[in-house]
């Protein structure tokens, strides 16, 4: 396999860091030192855990109040911590030897803007866990398609005879957050985390082994101030970068080369095409490798990916990539790939009836997402579109659906910006009730060879808990019509 060297750093300079200020403690144990975590979801209850675990005297605090709180709070407070609801204690959290921050509050939450005023340094919750790993690590990033290689990567380490225990950023009950991982009692062969810009923007001595980059688009704008801001918390999974890093990279993105600089280590890449610098591509139709000097090896036929879509066939050339650089042997690789299952709400096919398949896409919470489900399908479409709306612009979704987008039924908050900004594109109705009707105006619509899309290029806060909750209600609705 080809190896491509570079050298210097990336990302934004340590010191920088909104937050950081003052000496981060954390690695080894943590006896007689006082841990303040704020935040008692999924990876606030794991970070308090482990701190407990290594002798901390934990501090957890959340302004919700509401019956997971107060459940999570509970099970910490049967442990040793002591859990506040409702409020924050500054004072106690500035006394700290280390704070802990959960993905979810946003920067500009005042706990966090109050402590920044106090020069106090915070990390976050991944960052905390990998000072407790006991083995090599691949970390996962990119806009889109993260879960979905990080779950094919272990998947595949698996397939090949090597332990690997997943985790970090994929959530809906598919993998731990990553403070569970250090708890593990036997070390796996290979840790894999995928971490997102939110947990990427706390890090300090984040460092994978292996670091992928899936692709790169902008999102979250309606958390960060401009892509810049966004692109430079993905950045920094190349800060702590030295020679033996190996980093596995899409070819020929432009914005990706930018992230990566001049960090030093081993380049490897992916893409649909061969070339010099392409280590994985599609060949004739097959998922291929490139493993040594002559003909490539190939994996499997592209058709036959069990996971549907386009993109899905990239991001089975990353994982069957970095689990190579790993050390996956050919096989291996050929037999987990055969044997990959569709996520849940990941382009899930949920129903079919009369000819028309519904298909769950509910994780496509931005443009990006959204335009590669299109692009990935090659059957009409009637497009389920809105959510809350995140600022970014529905416009770049114009190319996508001509052509391929028979209906468009643009709901929730964002639909009537969605309404105005793709009009001319397809033809789009406006639905001013919920999930339910939507579903019930798209049944009307379709017809046999359709695909009936729920890819909505938003968050779901507007009407769901999470992406989850509203893919579930998708699939049920789907499902009933069945």
């Amino acid at each position: 396999m080809a190896t491509r060297g570079g050298s210097g750093s990336a990302g934004p300079e340590e010191g920088k860091r909104q937050g950081d200020s003052g000496e981060v403690v954390g690695g080894g144990e943590l006896y007689g030192k006082k841990v303040a975590v704020i935040g008692l979801g999924a990876s606030g209850r794991a970070a308090a855990r482990l701190a407990l675990e290594k002798g901390g005297e934990v501090y957890v605090s959340d302004l919700r109040t509401d019956a997971q709180a107060t459940a999570g709070g509970a099970e910490l407070r049967s442990m040793g911590a002591d859990v506040e609801s409702g409020r924050h204690d500054l004072e106690r959290m500035a006394r700290a030897d280390l704070v802990v921050v959960s993905p979810g509050i946003p920067p500009d939450a005042p706990v966090l803007v109050e402590l920044r005023g106090r020069g106090v340094r915070w990390i976050s919750e991944p960052e905390l866990a990998v000072r407790f790993f006991s083995g090599p690590l691949i970390g996962i990033t990119g806009t889109n398609g993260k879960t979905t290689t990080a779950l094919l990567v272990a998947h595949l380490l698996e397939a090949s005879g090597l332990r690997a225990a997943v985790g970090g950023n994929v959530g809906g009950g598919l993998a731990p957050a990553a403070s569970e991982l250090a708890l593990l009692g036997d070390a796996p062969d290979w840790y894999v985390l995928e971490m997102s810009s939110f947990q990427l923007a706390d890090t300090v001595r984040f460092r994978p082994d292996i670091g992928v980059v899936t692709n790169l688009s902008p999102d979250h704008l309606d958390r960060y101030g401009n892509v810049e801001a966004y692109y430079a918390d993905k950045a920094r999974l190349f800060v702590n970068a030295d020679a033996a890093s190996r980093w596995v990279l899409p070819a020929g993105d432009d914005a990706v080369r930018a992230l990566a600089g001049d960090a030093p280590g081993s380049r490897y890449h992916f893409g649909f095409d061969a070339g010099d610098a392409v280590d994985a591509w599609l060949d004739e139709g097959w998922l291929a490798l490139r493993t040594a000097v002559g003909a490539p090896d190939r994996l499997l036929p592209a058709d036959d990916l069990p996971l549907l879509g386009r993109h899905n066939r990239l991001n089975a050339l990353a994982a069957a990539l970095t689990a190579h650089v790993a050390g996956a042997g050919v096989d291996g690789l050929a037999r987990g790939l055969r044997t990959a299952r569709p996520l849940p709400h990941r382009l899930e096919p949920v129903a079919e009836v009369r000819g028309i398949l519904w298909v769950n896409d509910s994780k496509a919470t931005n443009v990006a997402a959204t335009r590669s489900a299109l692009e990935s399908l090659s059957r009409p479409v009637i497009l389920l579109l809105g959510g809350k709306d995140k600022g970014e612009d529905f416009g770049q979704l114009a190319s996508a659906l001509t052509g391929r987008v028979r209906y468009v039924l643009a709901f929730g908050a964002a639909g009537p910006r969605i309404a105005r900004e793709i009009e001319g594109a397809a033809p789009i109705t406006l639905i001013s009730g919920g999930l339910d009707h939507v579903v019930q105006e798209a049944s009307v619509c379709a017809r046999e060879g359709d695909i009936v899309l729920l890819s909505p290029a938003c968050s779901s806060f507007d009407m769901f808990a999470n992406y989850e909750d509203r893919g579930r209600r998708f699939a049920a609705l789907a499902r009933e019509i069945a």
